[in-house]
């Protein structure tokens, strides 16, 4: 009968699920809602367990913006970026604080003083700019002047490191893949990598895609150290161009080996394989009738070096024709051909087979239906060029901290007091999903404390067992409110049970101690009888 009968000390103290005694599972609550409010002779004669699973889901939620105690949080170094994405779970927050080198953490004050418009792309007139997009407008972070994270998806390294060399990440402003070799089945050679973001083409017609690319240099020569001499490969490939689908002939970019087979370590396994490295996943059409992409590394005078091509240049497929199509992806592949031997240890740079991408630019023909996007936001260009204190130095040092006093003079009145303060300021754009901070705050230790609503995993369906009642009240009026034919006494009844239990879980979650009032009473110099 006993709750912990079946749970030893031993299993508890050595397992990962400490402290979990105070909280009941929504499963439970469920069941025993289930068991104690419905049935013969009880207010609730007949439930269906769908509806009364809704309202235990309902109610969970509600409880979790104000009544159950937040635990939720995330720290990040602030990125040169100064923002920081919303957690997938978020709702709202509680605090935002950075935390110094002594783990003291200072508190951020919101502004409600700027934003981040959508700011509007406009001709030297001042009229509205129809005719042209660039890729600062329709491509996000199309320079790569921010993480990857930012705009862009990508074939997944982690999960299939091998080899240990590989990586896709921002470095220098510059999209860079790095790779090794392996012997897949029958080929020695690297993966190969894509690099997406899907576009709004909704009312243009034909597509210039223009970009910066430098692919490896072939080997051997003196581009490899003296113990690689008799190392061989074909120059780097990359592709910039635009393709309708993700699935385009059976083309998936999170697959990354380039063989038929692979081996789990016993057997065999047939395997699609990576189509990244090739043309055929740049499916739309184009003026000369080639794909739809731009390639980088088919010419040996491209080796190593920098260059820049558009599809409009002489030689290349020329124009996309996007006309019948609402939104495509810009697609960006990576691939070194023909490896001779097996390279998996992590040679010092510049011996690494590393392709960089830089500058994506999308020039449209025709009108576009839609207003454009002329960049970033005057605004947030110039919060993030300036703190949004009275100073963007946070004094750390008492010989620091001197005050000019008779320089203020008559200048005080009207300060508002969330500028009054040095540990920065923040807003939240909730239309990117972005927390924007000051740039006084760029490199520090950012803490976001926040709120969701408890249904996001199965783990977090729980509730403390100060808020069990609440939870069966909520549940219990929720059902009877909306159902036909309920006399509107029952209802009210349940109402006010509902609201005197919600009341009586926050107090009693609000934890508050007697010993520890009284000891903050008599830190404010009153003296308490007890």
């Amino acid at each position: 009968m006993g709750l912990l009968d079946d749970t030893t000390q031993y299993e508890y103290y050595t397992g990962n699920d400490k402290g979990s005694y105070q909280f009941t599972s929504l499963e439970d609550i469920i069941n025993q809602f289930l068991v104690a409010y419905v049935g013969e002779e009880k207010i609730i004669s007949k439930a269906n367990r769908v509806d009364v699973a809704f309202h235990a889901q309902r109610a969970m939620q509600e409880l979790s913006f104000d009544t159950f105690k937040s635990i939720k949080s995330q720290e990040i170094v602030l990125p040169p970026s100064l923002t920081m994405i919303l957690p997938h779970d978020y709702v709202n927050y509680t605090k935002v604080l950075w935390s110094d080198s002594s783990g003291i953490k200072h508190p951020i004050y919101p502004t409600k003083h700027t934003q981040n418009p959508f700011k509007i792309l406009q001709e030297t007139d001042g009229a509205y700019d129809f005719s042209t997009t660039t890729g600062s407008l329709n491509l996000e972070n199309h320079d790569f002047s921010s993480s990857l994270d930012i705009g862009w998806e990508w074939s997944p390294v982690g999960s299939s490191p091998d080899p240990i060399v590989d990586s896709v990440s921002v470095n220098g402003a510059k999209l860079q893949f790095d790779h090794g070799s392996k012997a897949f089945i029958g080929v020695t050679g690297s993966r190969g990598y894509a690099v997406w973001q899907i576009i709004n083409v909704q009312g243009l017609n034909n597509l210039d895609l223009k970009a910066t690319v430098k692919v490896a240099a072939s080997a051997p020569g003196n581009y490899l150290p003296t113990q690689y001499n008799s190392f061989e490969r074909d120059a780097g490939l990359v592709r910039v161009g635009v393709t309708r689908s993700l699935n385009v002939n059976g083309w998936d970019p999170t697959i990354t080996n380039p063989a038929s087979y692979f081996f789990d370590g016993s057997q065999f396994i047939e395997n699609s394989g990576s189509k990244n490295h090739l043309e055929e996943i740049f499916d739309l059409e184009t003026q000369l009738g080639g794909p739809s992409c731009i390639t980088w590394g088919d010419d040996a005078a491209e080796e190593d070096t920098e260059s820049t091509q558009s599809m409009s240049d002489s030689g290349n497929p020329g124009l996309i024709n996007v006309e019948s199509h609402d939104e495509v992806y810009i697609v960006i592949t990576s691939h070194i051909p023909n490896f001779t031997d097996v390279l998996n240890t992590v040679p010092e740079a510049p011996y690494l087979s590393r392709n960089l991408v830089d500058d994506i630019e999308i020039i449209s023909e025709g009108a576009n239906a839609n207003l454009q996007l002329g960049g970033e936001s005057t605004t947030w260009s110039n919060y993030k060029a300036s703190g949004s204190s009275s100073d963007n130095i946070i004094v750390t040092s008492d010989a620091q901290d001197i005050d000019f006093y008779n320089h203020n003079e008559g200048q005080r009145y009207g300060l508002e007091p969330q500028h009054a303060q040095t540990n920065g300021s923040f807003f939240i754009d909730n239309l990117r999903g972005l927390i924007n901070f000051s740039s006084n705050i760029s490199g520090k230790t950012v803490i976001l404390d926040y709120i969701s609503d408890s249904l996001g995993t199965d783990g977090e369906m729980q509730v403390h067992k100060f808020a069990e009642e609440a939870m069966y009240k909520w549940i219990m009026y929720a059902m009877l409110s909306t159902r036909a034919n309920t006399p509107e006494y029952i209802v009210r009844r349940y109402q006010k049970e509902k609201f005197a239990a919600t009341r009586q879980a926050k107090l009693r979650l609000s934890n508050i101690k007697l010993e520890e009032l009284t000891q903050i009473l008599r830190g404010k110099s009153k003296h308490i009888k007890h």
